[in-house]
């Protein structure tokens, strides 16, 4: 694989060296439609399996986020944010402006979108995102982060350009360490969303088949 062009069509590097501001990228992502895994089966799509199905899901739009941020000189981070048993995970590409964190991310809500580069640590980001986490039943669920994981370890299973989907990424995430963000106490005394924040909840950025059959 050539430093230079990462195993990449023409066509792809010209794409998202277009790309080439964490803004665009954001942008970028958002323009992708979700991937509602209609089908039932958990997906995990390589960078150009998600160009090729024009679609993804969070974690999904985080790896080619980083993939898009690798080609502009950035590192490729990701943080895996880790909800209660009654919500699901998120994940996150994370990159450094002025030595300052912001968050690229891939969500069909209101919340858990990107983040300017303005925090001062990993934790302070990943905080940003606490009050916003919340289930359908209001309750307040982010619980943990990981340290940035740097994707060039998974270079040898070309992870950028492969067909096939890329388990070992998420499978890697759930065994790192953690770092928790509540103690027990805190979770015990937490308030729940209220019925304004629920109402803008609801908001979504793509429905799905099912969601459009109710209409």
């Amino acid at each position: 694989m050539k430093e230079s062009d990462f195993g990449l069509t023409k066509e792809e590097l010209k794409l998202f060296k277009s790309l080439n501001t964490p803004e665009k990228i954001q942008d970028f992502i958002n323009k992708i439609p979700i991937n509602f895994e209609e089908d039932r089966k958990d997906t995990c799509y390589s960078p150009r399996k998600v160009l090729k199905e024009n679609k993804c899901h969070c974690i999904e739009g985080a790896i080619l986020a980083a993939l898009i941020l690798r080609v502009n000189g950035y590192p490729p981070l990701l943080v895996d944010l880790t909800a209660s048993s009654k919500d699901f995970d998120h994940v996150i590409a994370v990159f450094q402006r002025d030595k300052k964190w912001g968050a690229i991310t891939k969500t069909n809500h209101y919340s858990l979108r990107y983040r300017e580069p303005i925090y001062e640590t990993i934790r302070e980001l990943v905080m940003s995102y606490f009050h916003e986490y919340f289930n359908d039943n209001g309750k307040k669920t982010l619980r943990s982060y990981s340290s940035p994981v740097d994707l060039t370890l998974f270079d040898y299973q070309n992870w950028m350009t492969i067909e096939k989907e890329i388990w070992e990424i998420p499978n890697y995430l759930v065994k790192v360490p953690h770092f928790p963000i509540l103690t027990k106490s805190q979770i015990a005394n937490l308030r729940d969303a209220d019925k304004i924040e629920m109402k803008v909840s609801e908001i979504v950025e793509y429905k799905s088949d099912k969601m459009k059959e109710n209409l």
